[in-house]
């Protein structure tokens, strides 16, 4: 009786774990339906290019930023294109594939840079090359070529290149008198002031409202240093205003 009392237990055991198996099954298969539902509403062509372009830049490894610029010049990096690499990430963080999560985290972080790169202002524009300028050492050489930079992109402010505009022979009264032609590309120094000086406080309120850990564990550490790192970049930012307004 014991030993029939102890494999029918053995039985019950098995089916319960089978069971949880497949309700573990079916979990999975109901989430990656639900991931790729999240492509439906986008035309069926669309989301084939952007799986497409995604693949070509996993597979493109250590030429995969020269790739996603290629992308970004052709005009196919989107919306789309970020939500298929979601999806990837997603499936990879269901299934703990540690490799895959890094890899496709980075690459996403990397295609939303590019995205924002392209769609932000003249003078953010300006600020993220200028920032990309540093070596991570010298900040005096690094703040002369900030400023050759900024001389030669900001177009000149005194009243009398306003008033006499390039071309116009003052002695002879001779020249085009018309004001020149405005364009987006040209990029006022005031304006740029105007919005490095918003963003500063807006990521100064932002680090203001965060509070840093204390701890010795690799989480607190690895928070200290990242707030650490910020700092850094919003001390460079207040160099490149500070020298934007004094600029001569």
């Amino acid at each position: 009786m014991d030993w029939q009392a102890e494999q029918h237990e053995k039985t019950r055991e098995l089916h319960r774990k089978r069971l949880e198996e497949d309700l573990e099954e079916e979990k999975k298969v109901q989430e990656y339906r639900e991931i790729g539902a999240r492509l439906k509403g986008f035309p069926d062509e669309d989301v084939r290019k952007a799986r497409k372009l995604v693949s070509s830049f996993i597979r493109a490894e250590e030429e995969v930023e020269q790739k996603i610029e290629e992308a970004a010049e052709r005009g196919e990096l989107d919306e789309l294109v970020l939500m298929v690499i979601w999806n990837r990430l997603d499936l990879a963080r269901r299934d703990d594939e540690k490799d895959a999560i890094r890899s496709l985290d980075l690459l996403y972080r990397r295609v939303e840079t590019e995205i924002l790169k392209r769609e932000a202002s003249a003078a953010m524009r300006l600020l993220n090359d200028l920032l990309n300028m540093h070596d991570g050492f010298d900040d005096e050489g690094w703040l002369k070529e900030c400023k050759k930079l900024m001389i030669e992109t900001f177009p000149r402010e005194d009243p009398f290149s306003i008033i006499v505009p390039a071309g116009f022979d003052l002695d002879k009264h001779q020249g085009p008198l018309h004001p020149p032609l405005e364009t987006d590309e040209v990029l006022l120094r005031v304006d740029f002031v105007r919005e490095v000086d918003a963003l500063l406080q807006e990521v100064r309120a932002e680090q203001q409202e965060l509070q840093t850990t204390q701890g010795l564990d690799p989480d607190s550490v690895a928070a200290r240093l990242k707030h650490q790192e910020k700092q850094r970049a919003i001390r460079q930012v207040e160099l490149l205003l500070d020298l934007a307004i004094n600029l001569q």
